[in-house]
């Protein structure tokens, strides 16, 4: 039976996979064991030759001179030491990937349309390790910037697991785990692989189970079926595709949420099945601290935008102001079309709105009252 040729991101990343980066992956996995094996002390350094090579293989040199320089840019505006110079001038790198000229001149660079979108989606995500890195060292002490230097810079952004796609994994998280030494078992290293194998074989095989039954996104690109259908059948495709959003995300960062493993760092939490959500804000929170998906960066948003703004701490206008933000920062980070804003601002509103009546009954006379 076809299967649903609609998801666009199921099918490019299952192509790439299948192609390329699962073999590009499988290589990292035996250059981190033997590093730890043998050399445990520059495993940080081999992965970060190793993610270069997989890069310049992958991108061609010219995506990697990209890469490299976005890295160098940021690097040299965080010696400056002010968080809205970093924020500027991440900002303006990623407006740098919407400029007509520069997408068609990045487009010449290869064969297919494929190969462009790989540079363009790994660019993006660059960005946000780029940020990351950048403003923790705008937040550290002199005394600590010996720990963020430029190469432990190139170790982090090229790291190859999340590469592409991430999770998002911040900087001070990543350089503690990689700097930290254990002890090293193959036994107990091949036990996790097997089991993490295993769980995601199953995972795939559920979402393409799903992608060749069920059809969601080729029922919703058409009008006409979604106009004869009941309430309740719209509700049963919402919910399907939410369904098959969180079975695919399972696979995509639970691939590198594995490696991760196996290289002796703590992988992002994966996420909680959204059939048990039943609070908007608990949701964005979950999804926050459980780094979902590529199209909701809200590890990133909650460390380097929520928090700093003040967050729910703050007055009432800075609550807004704060998760105002945030939604607005991961719509321009998508490419900022009208569509993304419309989906920024009601994800906003469903926040105040349950928020705000939850301030309203947490008044004593209105207790009182129910």
């Amino acid at each position: 039976m076809p299967q649903d040729p609609m998801d666009f991101e199921w099918s490019y990343w299952v192509e790439w996979g299948r192609e390329r980066i699962l073999w590009l992956l499988a290589g990292h996995l035996l250059v981190s064991q033997m590093s730890r094996l043998l050399v445990e002390k520059y495993k940080p350094w081999c992965l970060m030759v190793y993610g270069m090579a997989a890069c310049w293989l992958l991108l061609g040199i010219k995506g990697f001179a990209v890469i490299l320089l976005h890295a160098a840019v940021s690097f040299a505006v965080a010696q400056f030491q002010l968080s809205v110079l970093t924020w500027l001038c991440s900002l303006i790198l990623l407006a740098t990937l919407r400029i007509p000229a520069v997408e068609e001149t990045k487009r010449r660079w290869y064969d297919t349309e494929n190969e462009y979108y790989l540079l363009l989606f790994t660019v993006s995500v660059r960005c946000l390790f780029c940020t990351s890195f950048s403003l923790e060292y705008c937040w550290h002490a002199p005394s600590q910037k010996s720990s963020h230097s430029f190469p432990w810079m190139l170790a982090y952004v090229f790291y190859y697991p999340t590469f592409h796609n991430g999770p998002l994994v911040n900087f001070d998280e990543f350089s503690k785990q990689m700097r930290r030494q254990e002890a090293f078992s193959v036994k107990t290293n091949l036990i996790i692989l097997i089991v993490g194998i295993i769980r995601i074989f199953f995972w795939w095989c559920l979402a393409e189970l799903m992608i060749h039954l069920m059809y969601i996104h080729a029922l919703y690109s058409s009008a006409l079926p979604l106009e004869s259908a009941s309430y309740w059948a719209l509700g049963g495709l919402a919910l399907a595709q939410v369904l098959f959003f969180y079975v695919k995300y399972l696979v995509l960062y639970g691939v590198p949420g594995l490696l991760l493993q196996m290289d002796g760092l703590k992988p992002p939490a994966l996420p909680c099945c959204v059939s048990l959500m039943h609070s908007f804000t608990k949701m964005w929170r979950s999804i926050s601290v459980k780094s979902l998906t590529a199209l909701l960066i809200c590890h990133f948003t909650c460390r380097y935008i929520y928090v700093p703004m003040g967050g729910s701490q703050s007055s009432l206008l800075g609550t807004l102001l704060s998760t105002a933000l945030t939604f607005a920062f991961v719509s321009y980070w998508h490419g900022g079309q009208s569509y993304l804003w419309y989906w920024g601002a009601l994800n906003w509103l469903g926040v105040i709105v349950e928020n705000g009546t939850k301030r309203i009954l947490s008044i004593s006379l209105i207790q009182d009252l129910i």
